[in-house]
């Protein structure tokens, strides 16, 4: 337990014995949006955004009983800005809980600022494997993925299920693709795959065209590739525009395709990818959600808004458990550890490192939903190498 968990505990009990035991009583939780309101992936910060602050007004507008006040930075997805961004929330806003961010690269440096703090981090994207890997800590948590956990699967598949026995790849050269691709190779490998080449580009270019060529002069069996938003729509309908899409089938997680469909157009029809969500699951309580969703903010759910509810989920638990007092962090952290969360997406728990154990889909384009036809990996969990916790 780090020496910061002990003294925050330490200050807010002596806090509640000078005041009769409810010192937090009347205050409101402060969580911090650091999500990206701008650029490339300024979607998928609003959609968090949206699915975060629809869980609250479910709930009354209020968490475990406390209300909440919401203060928010726009990160812009750059990395040279993260630790002043995320210092803002911290030591100017004094927030309890962040709730960031989308960039696997300003998550990082989300990570270590809040180890150091001890302030909760409740990771509603960036699928860095470090932030639960070495980065791990007791107040460092994760309502979404692992970049391992989604693109694994999609090597199993595309191996075993699809044949395929020699693969390209190709992603921006950042964090987030570079673990997504070496998660895809791992997965393919295993099964007898060989990806013969890993293509990247500077984050966030979306000049694609001599990288396809490359693709079309080597003739794999199939591409990999891993980019989200606005790249992810230029990446798909490049791909479709060259006639890849005719010989060499594109396969990627399922953020190639999740809140692109519209603009990627015919482009994106059939292509298969595995996440853990998929438009239109079914379920009493996915259709609720996304039925719920759609009044409030006249658009339709993703992902992203999935990610953002359950991340409100979360600290509702922590909180309840905690009898809203966000200092008892140590009850926090272990009702968390217990809890299952009861997710649009199916139920998910925590493991050990605090990522989201959970079932991966297999998904297919058709029209303008991501629709499932399986189940890629059962409860996968990430294997967490390097977190000590």
């Amino acid at each position: 337990m780090s020496k910061q968990w002990v003294s925050w505990s330490a200050i807010a009990l002596a806090a509640c014995a000078a005041t009769g035991g409810n010192a937090f009583a009347q205050d409101k939780i402060k969580v911090g949006f650091m999500l990206p309101f701008s650029g490339t992936y300024a979607a998928l910060g609003n959609a968090i955004e949206n699915g975060f602050r629809m869980h609250v007004t479910e709930q009354g507008g209020k968490l475990g009983g406390r209300e909440i006040e919401f203060f928010k930075v726009d990160d812009e997805s750059d990395p040279a800005k993260a630790t002043d961004n995320v210092n803002r929330l911290i030591k100017r806003d004094k927030v309890d809980v962040i709730i960031g961010t989308v960039h696997s690269g300003v998550a990082m440096a989300m990570a270590k600022a809040a180890k150091e703090s001890g302030t909760v981090l409740i990771v509603p994207n960036a699928g860095a494997d470090a932030v639960t890997g070495p980065m791990c800590a007791p107040n460092i948590f994760r309502s979404s993925f692992s970049n391992w956990q989604t693109a694994y699967p999609m090597g199993v598949v595309a191996a075993k299920q699809e044949g395929k026995k020699n693969a390209m790849t190709i992603t921006w050269k950042y964090a987030a693709g570079e673990e997504a691709v070496n998660g895809f190779k791992e997965g393919f490998e295993k099964n007898g795959g060989k990806v013969s080449k890993q293509l990247t580009l500077p984050f966030p270019n979306v000049e694609f065209q001599a990288l396809l060529t490359e693709i079309a002069a080597a003739k794999p069996d199939a591409v990999f590739s891993f980019f989200a938003g606005a790249g992810a729509v230029k990446f798909v309908k490049d791909y479709h525009a060259s006639g890849l899409s005719k010989t060499i089938p594109l396969y990627g997680p399922g953020f190639l395709t999740d809140g692109t469909l519209e603009a990627q157009g015919e482009a994106a029809q059939n292509m298969l990818t595995t996440l853990h969500y998929a438009d239109e699951l079914g379920t009493p309580r996915d259709t609720a959600f996304r039925t719920n969703y759609a009044k409030s903010f006249k658009l339709q759910p993703d992902v992203y808004a999935v990610q953002g509810y359950d991340a409100a989920q979360m600290l509702a638990v922590g909180l309840k458990a905690a009898g809203g007092d966000i200092a008892k962090k140590d009850v926090f952290r272990t009702a968390l550890e217990k809890a299952t969360i009861p997710s649009p997406r199916g139920d998910f728990t925590l493991s050990k490192a605090h990522n989201p154990v959970q079932d991966i889909y297999l998904r297919k384009v058709s029209g303008k939903e991501n629709k499932k036809i399986g189940i890629a990996s059962k409860a996968l969990a990430d294997p967490a190498r390097g977190c000590r916790m």
